[in-house]
């Protein structure tokens, strides 16, 4: 059985410590607490076991796996009645990360001074988002401490997985593209080149594919340097674009326009807002609040710009599906539930059900662009690699009926 550091005060106030062996941390928590004694610090005294609850990187921060994870241990370690200050540094002992492991350290320090855990979260915005650090608050407020970390982790679980389903769906078409864009530039600069001596002073019978593909593969021979600075400061252009407003905004919306993907992004965008209004409402955020942080992490201009003009509305005594009715980025019948929510005092449940209905109908969506970007690839990249070789093969043709 694994082995735990403890460190407990008694009944007479003395400080201890010692290891302790049991089946798992709460085993470890009841047995010590089942004899009196005041749990200060409770950890894992095998370094690698800890590791297994809380992985992180070593030379970047703290990613939203990291964060996950973190998040599922405290839960754990709260709820085996561990203190949460105690928690924090049981679990920043064990942080190999450098960055995230300072940054517990500094939490714990503000918990001691008397600070609430949700302002200490609160310092580090890019690590833990709104969402994460009002739920905290609510909790703190309300009671049930434990059971919202628990829901906080389940949050991101589901976060992360739908965006490794959706990143998952675009890596492969970037693969077979890349494969294309290389099998192209490779027969144009190696292979093509070779019969050049071929159609050599024979220019003039060539048909004109085949002219065309000589000529582009001349200039990629002789000028390739120029090609590459293109290449480079298209990439570099459209990087620097895309992170201005103007570029952003025709970003999202070119993701909601393209025919084989706008159908999975705006399940994704609509099943992350009404999750992370639902999760919000359930843990006793004000709707103000509420509406304002899933406008932040919608992830897209269009639905951000939305859910601000539904936060307006609220501010001036709306309700909330009042300015949703006239816009297209939602579903009619969304909006009809949305209402219907509203005046049966079960908004928080509402959105939970057709939030769970959009995050199976993305994962549906998903197999389905999966299943149709293959074959569509491999006809856009056998296209490509046979427009090439007829090109080579057809003046080939052409020269032997000459000679004959």
């Amino acid at each position: 059985m694994p082995t735990y550091r403890y460190e407990v005060k008694g009944s007479v106030g003395k400080v201890m410590q010692g290891v302790l062996t049991a089946a798992s941390l709460a085993a470890a928590s009841a047995e010590l607490r089942g004899r009196g004694q005041y749990i200060l610090h409770l950890s894992p005294a095998d370094r690698s076991l800890a590791r297994k609850g809380l992985q992180m990187s070593f030379h970047f921060g703290p990613s939203a796996k990291d964060v996950r994870n973190f998040t599922t241990q405290l839960a754990v370690m709260i709820r085996a009645g561990i203190s949460i200050r105690a928690a924090i540094e049981g679990i920043s002992e064990q942080a190999s990360n450098p960055k995230f492991k300072k940054m517990l350290e500094q939490m714990r320090q503000d918990v001691e001074s008397g600070k609430q855990f949700s302002e200490s979260l609160a310092r580090y915005p890019k690590v833990f988002s709104p969402l994460y650090v009002n739920m905290v608050k609510a909790s703190e407020l309300s009671g049930g401490f434990s059971k919202m970390l628990d829901r906080i982790a389940t949050y991101l679980t589901e976060q992360i997985e739908t965006r490794g389903m959706v990143v998952g769906a675009l890596i492969y078409p970037g693969i077979i593209g890349c494969m294309a864009v290389g099998t192209t530039i490779f027969l144009l600069t190696f292979v093509l080149p070779r019969f050049m001596v071929i159609f050599k002073g024979k220019e003039s019978i060539l048909p004109a594919p085949t002219k065309a593909l000589l000529a582009t593969s001349g200039f990629m021979v002789n000028y390739w340097y120029i090609l590459l600075g293109i290449a480079i400061g298209v990439i570099w252009g459209g990087i620097l674009f895309l992170r201005t407003d103007t570029g952003r905004l025709w970003f999202d919306k070119f993701k909601l326009m393209v025919p084989l993907f706008k159908k999975m992004f705006r399940a994704m965008y609509i099943s992350r807002g009404l999750h992370t209004m639902g999760q919000l409402i359930n843990a006793g955020v004000p709707m103000l609040d509420t509406l304002s942080i899933t406008a932040d992490v919608s992830g897209n201009v269009l639905y951000r710009s939305m859910w601000r003009s539904v936060y307006m509305a609220v501010k001036q005594g709306k309700k909330i599906a009042q300015p949703l009715q006239k816009n297209p980025l939602l579903p009619r019948a969304v909006v009809q539930m949305i209402h219907a929510g509203e005046e049966s005092g079960k908004l928080g449940e509402v959105l939970d059900e057709v939030s769970d209905f959009y995050a199976k109908e993305l994962k549906s969506v998903i197999k389905g662009v999966t299943a149709m970007i293959e074959p569509l690839m491999i006809v856009i990249m056998g296209g490509v690699v046979g427009f090439i070789a007829m090109s080579i093969i057809l003046p080939i043709f052409k020269l032997s009926a000459l000679v004959k």
